[in-house]
């Protein structure tokens, strides 16, 4: 069965993104530390002289470490993103066995038969589609509850599929006011949270942004 191995191997390489991202933030923190030289500073003073109050040989190591990591990160999103897609096209192939086995059992228990068939696991059940990388203060996605770095796995009745940015903004405004259910991970564990898209003094309904793996922005205008 392919599913299962792809969840797995979906669900290796989010672990090895957040790996790659918590080596590149702590990088790019020591390079934009007050007095540092910056992710593309330069290194020379007024007069052209290598700069004597930060290690040049160490500075350009690091921006090179951080290049090799974007570009890591990159291909691993890829991935991550392919394996999405053939998990949305499983569940969508098993969703229709499934109907079609439901047809099925109910013509035979016209004719006397009975079927009993096991329940199978939905591949797409806990993998995330988008992790939360803004946040605004006081917006209602920080009011309510929502984290840096939090991984939306359902958010009302959006899972993982196509035309997740249409499905996200029409799901948040026609709750507008109202409550959303929202299934999350969490460092690795799974939660559940309750927020309400609502009007405050900034953009959007919730005031969060995402990385993510098929949609670059959770709620917008």
């Amino acid at each position: 069965m392919v599913a299962p191995d792809v969840k797995a191997e979906t669900m290796k390489l989010m672990d090895r993104r957040g790996t790659l991202e918590a080596e590149m933030d702590a990088i790019i923190a020591r390079l934009t530390a007050p007095g540092g030289p910056g992710i593309t500073g330069g290194l020379v003073d007024a007069e052209g002289f290598p700069r004597s109050d930060i290690d040049i040989p160490n500075v350009l190591a690091q921006r090179r470490r951080l290049v090799e990591l974007r570009n890591d990160h990159k291909d691993v999103t890829n991935k991550i993103d392919k394996n999405l897609e053939i998990l949305h096209s499983s569940k969508l192939s098993r969703n229709e066995q499934t109907t079609s086995r439901g047809s099925d059992t109910l013509a035979s228990s016209h004719i006397g038969l009975s079927r009993s068939e096991p329940m199978e696991e939905d591949p797409v059940t806990r993998l995330p589609f988008a992790m939360i990388d803004e946040i605004i203060d006081g917006s209602p996605a920080a009011v309510d509850g929502l984290q840096l770095g939090d991984e939306i796995v359902k958010f009302g009745n959006v899972e993982a599929g196509d035309r997740l940015q249409e499905r996200l903004m029409s799901e948040a405004i026609s709750n507008e006011g109202g409550q959303v259910s929202l299934a999350i991970i969490r460092q690795g564990s799974a939660m559940n949270l309750t927020i309400t898209p609502r009007r405050w003094h900034g953009r959007g309904l919730l005031g969060c942004k995402s990385s993510a793996f098929n949609v670059t922005e959770l709620i917008s205008d």
